[in-house]
């Protein structure tokens, strides 16, 4: 997985985290990717990951792919919705 890291203007002034932090939660075996249904997103080819780093550390993150490269455009801690999401679908996934 190659990411694009030219531009992280509005990750650094938004986010805590690393760069490793997010490629991390992007390479959890359990992270969920999603094209939202919304037209604002799906117009400009916005997707959604949900995934933890190594550090256990839930990310929300905002990005758009070329198939090839992966440019990040806001990533954030998961929202106490969002981790209930990510636990119920991992259950899913495990059974």
């Amino acid at each position: 997985m190659e990411f694009d890291w030219e531009d992280t203007s509005a990750i650094s002034e938004n986010c805590s985290f690393e760069t490793r932090d997010i490629e991390e939660s992007f390479e959890d075996p359990f992270a969920l990717r999603l094209l939202p249904d919304s037209e604002r997103f799906s117009a400009q080819a916005r997707y959604f990951n949900l995934g933890r780093s190594a550090a256990g550390v839930g990310l929300f993150s905002v990005y758009r792919t070329n198939g090839k490269q992966f440019r990040v455009i806001l990533s954030r801690e998961l929202t106490e919705d969002e981790v209930y999401f990510y636990q119920r679908r991992l259950t899913q996934m495990i059974r």
